[in-house]
């Protein structure tokens, strides 16, 4: 299959595979596609260990990573000796404990806890010289053909660092606003990311989304939001995409970290079940529905506050949740496309159903168009 995409990057068939398990990431690579690696919860050295199995299990084929390379944060959050609550509002984490202790959801360890706080200080920063050091260990491993920014538009030096070693850039967005100053900003690639996608998304829907980017931008734009089987992909190429960029439909694999627990919510979940909150990261992310993210929405809860200091509010009490097993509490970060997961299959086959489906789609529109015309 030959795309803009494809001959850009190198790859077979025009599928992205974003996902924070690098299993995944391997075996999409392995099968022709493109993984990405979510790596902006990693430490650099964590990153790198991460990079290094994936180079040793795909097969020398190309993958990517996405980060967070913000133009701008919120500084002074992560001083040296800080201690959370110096910088988390009493307001919001009494009203996370609440939630859980009206579950019955047991408190940490204190060994535990303190393990917790040191990781929860440690992650998410935006500060830029974080950002360098998870750029440079990315940067070191050849086959890294593309970096990502997760969140707007990636900073120029950036994306001129990527460029001076052969690598390309890409940005998600969530509308034709942001896609024009990521591409301003000289990226090589636009995910168009509609409402449906799990994760943090804006408010337009995919269908009106990917032909406005794809008419509007001189550059390959990969559909995402709600992709999960071929018919989806011959749509999305049909309306001008170079691609799909999917998330979700690989939490439900074999080879995801994913756990039982969750799996289990998603395979009995519909696509309605789905909601966006703020409560874990600050900004709307779509996950499923439960009484957190309902207690959260709620006229009387106290407003979320700013990324990444709700990163670091809402991190020990989920914890707490996972260690419980708390199932009713869970809230599994995933798009509408949910609905049509209902077991567990190998990422191979995910990937060798989307080619089937697609055939069958391209082949029934062939129906369509009398040959005259053609």
């Amino acid at each position: 299959m030959k795309t803009k995409a494809t001959e850009m990057l190198g790859m077979e068939l025009p599928i992205f595979a974003f996902s924070h398990c690098r299993d995944v990431v391997a075996e999409v690579s392995k099968a022709g596609g493109f993984g990405v690696l979510g790596g902006s919860s990693f430490t650099p050295e964590q990153l790198e260990q991460e990079l290094r199995w994936i180079d040793e299990h795909s097969g020398g084929r190309p993958y990517g990573v996405d980060l967070v390379m913000p133009t701008t944060y919120e500084k002074n959050v992560f001083k040296k000796d800080i201690k959370l609550e110096d910088i988390l509002p009493k307001e919001q984490v009494g009203f996370a404990n609440k939630l859980l202790d009206q579950a019955n959801i047991p408190e940490l360890p204190e060994d535990v806890r303190e393990e917790v706080r040191k990781e929860i200080l440690g992650m998410m920063s935006m500060e830029p010289a974080v950002i360098e050091q998870l750029l440079e260990v990315t940067y070191s491993h050849p086959q890294v053909k593309l970096i990502v920014s997760a969140l707007g538009a990636p900073a120029k030096h950036h994306v001129e660092r990527a460029h001076s070693l052969g690598i390309k850039v890409g940005a998600l967005a969530g509308s034709l606003k942001h896609a024009l100053k990521s591409r301003e900003a000289g990226v090589d690639l636009i995910v168009a990311q509609g409402y449906e996608a799990g994760g943090h998304t804006g408010q337009i829907t995919s269908m009106i989304l990917w032909p406005e980017l794809a008419e509007a931008l001189d550059v390959p734009v990969l559909a995402a939001g709600g992709v999960g089987r071929g018919n989806q992909m011959a749509a999305a190429l049909a309306m001008g995409a170079a691609g799909v960029w999917c998330g979700s439909i690989w939490l439900g694999t074999r080879e995801s970290e994913t756990t039982p627990e969750e799996k289990e919510i998603m395979f009995k979940a519909s696509s309605a079940d789905t909601v966006q909150s703020k409560h874990m990261t600050g900004k709307p992310v779509r996950m499923i529905r439960n009484s957190v993210t309902d207690a959260w929405a709620a006229p009387d809860a106290p407003k979320t506050i700013g990324a990444p200091r709700q990163v670091l509010l809402w991190r020990e009490p989920q914890i707490r949740i996972e260690r419980a097993k708390a199932k009713e509490l869970l809230t599994p970060i995933v798009g509408q496309v949910v609905g049509m997961m209902k077991k567990e299959k190998t990422v191979k086959r995910v990937i060798e159903e989307m080619l089937e489906e697609f055939i069958e789609a391209v082949e029934r529109l062939n129906t369509v168009v009398p040959s005259e015309i053609k």
